[in-house]
């Protein structure tokens, strides 16, 4: 019954990791760039939720908060792309993973330096309610956050696969320039896709912080979101969910069964492994360019 807890916490621990995985390949997708402030918009997204909910001259609810924080940090991504990633293009594929590291910082540093550096907690509906299924019991958070990541990755597949925008974003991924000659707007594009990815960090963000305290340096998490980017396949929506529950899976097992530390060893060592064994992930969807 310990391992089936263990099992149950871990796949929670493993979908908002793949969540934030999730961020990284919508992005990379549609713009072939990567954002190493993934981590932090999540933990920002979580603070602005917090904000909303637990201020005393605000004190939204719950139902509300989530949407209007959502709707914030989709803001804030377009508007990065919109203001500052634009005036990159051209230039090498470093410059813009330099920006969006210093960008982690940053946001860090505003999360600090707005809410302090304490951990904090989100007052949410279904926090200490429990699900009982036998003599298992389960924070029906755990459930909310397993839920919530099944529901919302297959929106995205389905939204890549069917929607003319979600083709139109992946057809700007393969060829800037033919998009644009096709009619697409491609700017706008990227714009929309740094947006949506904001918005889903956001969702994170509150299913993070529904299951335990946050500060600033949780933000940090999205080292291990790219781990399970990695693992999972950059190119795959699929791939992000199932690389961030396997890491999710392998840390309180690997804590359970070996001495203490090699848990935080683990999630990177599956990834060397796979990078040299499957350079392009489990589940690649990874598609060569067309002229």
């Amino acid at each position: 019954m310990d391992l089936l807890q263990l099992f149950i916490s871990g796949l929670a621990n493993g979908c908002v990791y793949g969540l934030i995985a999730l961020g990284f390949v919508l992005i990379y997708k549609a713009t072939e760039a990567v954002n190493f402030a993934q981590g932090d918009f999540m933990m920002f997204g979580a603070f602005v939720t917090i904000w909303l909910t637990n201020s005393e001259h605000l004190g939204i609810n719950f139902w509300i908060a989530v949407p209007i924080a959502v709707i914030i940090m989709g803001t804030l991504g377009y508007l990065l792309d919109m203001v500052v990633l634009r005036r990159m293009f051209g230039q090498p594929q470093i410059a813009v993973v330099i920006l969006t590291i210093a960008l982690g910082f940053i946001l860090r540093f505003a999360a600090g330096a707005i809410w302090a550096h304490e951990p904090q907690s989100l007052e949410t509906p279904f926090a200490g309610k429990e699900v009982r299924l036998g003599s298992l019991v389960l924070g029906l958070e755990e459930v909310a956050v397993i839920l919530v990541t099944v529901l919302l990755t297959l929106a995205l597949y389905l939204f890549f696969n069917r929607a003319k925008l979600g083709i139109a974003m992946q057809a700007a991924s393969q060829n800037q320039l033919a998009a644009y000659y096709m009619g697409i707007p491609v700017k706008r594009i990227q714009s929309l896709v740094w947006a949506l990815g904001g918005m889903v960090a956001a969702i994170a963000g509150v299913l993070f912080a529904s299951k335990g305290a946050i500060d600033p340096s949780t933000g940090l998490l999205g080292i291990k979101a790219f781990a399970a980017a990695v693992i999972g396949g950059f190119g795959s929506l699929p791939g992000a969910l199932i690389g961030g529950i396997i890491i999710g899976l392998v840390e309180p097992f690997a804590a359970y069964g070996l001495p203490a530390g090699y848990s935080q060893i683990a999630p990177y060592a599956i990834m060397l492994l796979v990078l040299i064994f499957r350079p392009a992930g489990l589940f690649a969807q990874m598609q060569k360019k067309k002229v």
